[in-house]
């Protein structure tokens, strides 16, 4: 395990995945992605673990994508393990940027949304674009009192993040308005338009997992993983996989105009212009 980027825990039934970037809130790199992956599979892999919990170190859950800190690693080549498709490294414009975000974060999570045993995200402070990903991804999400949550990519032209779930998690009219104004949004708020299943006080939140976790670990196996699957595959007749692939081509769409307009592909945007923008 790349202990420096997650954290692997297990007691009992339970195991805790979490994502170890405290002082970045998390951002997500691709060291941070193929840990996680590393992590789920070994969580998938043991028959003692019953259900999966993923976390966030320190203040925050996670403040997406990670685009300027010290340990971004764009390019640095990845395993393919989502997508098979080239290597990215080498590649230019389009090709190499297609490339990447199909693997590391629409594909991963993908696999991620498919894992056989149930997972709960506990959310904390902030959760903001590529952490809503995360979080999506999840079955369960526990939230505390003071976390938000917030997609602000718009101001980059972009139309949402790469795993695009926001109709499905939101509902259409609140994905427009947290789309269309970039603003955050409280735990009280994504509960009450379904995101979220509970929000409890901080202090408590980790005790709740827990407790959530521990009843779920009583069911049986096989039945927690079919009864997944058959509300995974109705998502999907419902339109979500056909509906991010469409979405995806935008996204990409945007940042060819950006590029091509601004010579940026992120529209001259950086981590602190997006936390500023988001109120975050």
């Amino acid at each position: 395990m790349t202990d420096e980027v997650v954290r692997y825990e297990r007691e009992g039934a339970v195991a805790t995945v979490t994502m170890n970037r405290p002082r970045y809130r998390n951002a997500q790199n691709s060291a941070m992605t193929y840990a996680l992956d590393a992590a789920f599979e070994r969580a998938v892999n043991d028959d003692e673990v019953k259900v999966i919990v993923l976390a966030g170190a320190g203040d925050h859950f996670s403040a997406g994508h990670d685009i300027g800190t010290p340990g971004r690693d764009v390019d640095t080549s990845f395993d393919r393990r989502a997508v098979l498709w080239w290597d990215h490294v080498d590649k230019a414009g389009g090709d190499q940027r297609f490339a990447r975000e199909s693997e590391v974060y629409l594909g991963m999570c993908r696999r991620w949304r498919e894992i056989p045993k149930p997972t709960i995200a506990m959310v904390q402070g902030a959760c903001i674009a590529g952490g809503l990903m995360l979080a999506w991804v999840c079955d369960l999400i526990v939230a505390s009192e003071d976390a938000f949550f917030a997609d602000p990519v718009v101001r980059m032209g972009i139309p949402g993040v790469e795993y695009f779930a926001h109709p499905w998690m939101l509902g259409p009219r609140a994905a427009k308005e947290v789309l269309f104004t970039g603003d955050r949004f409280s735990a009280q708020r994504a509960y009450e338009w379904g995101m979220v299943n509970r929000v409890v006080p901080r202090e408590d939140l980790l005790e709740t997992v827990g407790k959530l976790a521990g009843r779920i670990a009583e069911m049986p196996r096989f039945g927690l993983a079919l009864a997944k699957k058959a509300v995974n595959q109705s998502e999907d007749q419902m339109g979500m996989r056909a509906g991010m692939d469409s979405v995806f081509g935008l996204h990409h769409l945007a940042h060819a105009h950006n590029a091509e307009v601004s010579q940026d592909s992120l529209a001259g945007m950086d981590a602190k212009a997006m936390r500023g923008a988001s109120g975050s």
